[in-house]
């Protein structure tokens, strides 16, 4: 009976791995598009996954992979995407980083790069969306799997995310600082600092450490390209 029962579900999960998979694609399609302010009519439409996928097309025009040096390299940026736990894993000089070119309908051009860290109780990860600048963040939106409800869950809710719009990861002097998380507040004039969560310190200084990590692999690129 143990066997029979093991095959089972072996089998099952089997069938089930494609549309597990589709939905994980779709998923992080959607996600690249909200840090770019698209695809906001996702909850109204029937088909979500045709929705998308002509979003996704439409929109981002191109990608590419680089390594640390900032050099292209021959890759399929989405792939890496999916499998990002494996980079992220690396030391950052070792691992290699995407980038989705965002074309907007009347030529604007936004840069978008997948996070991915390590929160209070399980993994957090984002997309980031910079201007042709490559400096100011456009847009960003923030997951987790099992951050607290109220607290560090907090990270993926307009009241955080929106702040980030308009932040700079780069001092006047051209340094990488990226983005600081202040505990209690940051100020007005803060070009590199947003609000952490109130009662989700741990949380909010995770997601800043994820930001500076991930952020560091794309600094040489970044400045190479910078319009």
């Amino acid at each position: 009976m143990v066997v029979i029962v093991a095959t089972l579900l072996s089998f099952v999960a089997m069938q089930l791995k494609p549309m597990q998979d589709m939905n994980v694609e779709i998923e992080r399609k959607g996600d690249i598009l909200v840090s770019v302010g698209k695809a906001a009519d996702v909850s109204e439409v029937k088909d979500k996954k045709s929705y998308i996928n002509e979003e996704f097309d439409k929109f981002i025009t191109n990608s590419y992979v680089i390594d640390y040096d900032g050099n292209v390299i021959d890759q399929d940026a989405f792939e890496i995407t999916l499998n990002i736990k494996e980079q992220t894993d690396k030391v950052v000089t070792e691992r290699l980083f995407p980038v989705f070119v965002y074309t907007g309908s009347e030529g604007e051009t936004k840069y978008i790069v997948p996070v991915r860290g390590k929160g209070l109780w399980g993994p957090i990860w984002g997309y980031v969306a910079f201007n042709p600048d490559l400096n100011t963040i456009f847009g960003a939106v923030y997951d987790h799997s099992k951050e607290t409800p109220g607290l560090g869950a907090e990270i993926n809710t307009d009241a955080f995310e929106l702040p980030f719009k308009g932040k700079t990861i780069f001092n006047e002097s051209g340094e990488f600082v990226s983005i600081e998380v202040v505990k209690g507040g940051t100020t007005p004039d803060n070009p590199h600092g947003v609000d952490a969560i109130s009662g989700g310190t741990i949380t909010s200084k995770a997601l800043e450490e994820m930001l500076l990590d991930n952020f560091e692999g794309y600094v040489k690129h970044f400045k190479a390209i910078a319009k």
